[in-house]
């Protein structure tokens, strides 16, 4: 099933000067240009002569969120292997000695400039 839904999202990669339209055209053109992106082209949208968002097909933004979904995930799986090396390195403590060990080191801390009391 096609859908034909348009998302306007912010866009930062490079096109052709033909794929640039100012915002007053796109909004006087935007069912020929929705036509165009369904097609597989990408619009970027200018406000003042700059660039400032993009038309894309809602199935290619669909896919550019899959893959920012998988990117995510593989920082988190990247975390976890950085984790499991530190416990394996012995640079992991219990939670109850992590508190320990920041509260020493708070405690330990020069005080700086002391508040004073209202009054």
């Amino acid at each position: 099933m096609t859908r034909a839904v348009i998302h306007i999202v912010k866009w930062s990669m490079s096109s052709s000067a033909s794929d640039e339209v100012p915002l007053t055209q796109a909004s006087a053109n935007l069912s020929e240009l929705a036509d165009q992106v369904r097609a597989g082209a990408e619009k970027i949208i200018t406000r003042n002569g700059e660039r400032y968002v993009a038309l894309i097909d809602v199935d290619r933004l669909d896919y550019y969120h899959r893959l920012e979904r998988e990117r995510i995930h593989l920082l988190l799986i990247e975390d976890a292997r950085r984790g499991l090396a530190d416990i394996e390195a012995g640079r992991a403590y219990g939670a109850d000695a992590a508190i320990a060990k920041l509260q020493k080191r708070r405690a330990s801390a020069p005080t700086g400039k002391r508040a004073e009391k209202p009054g």
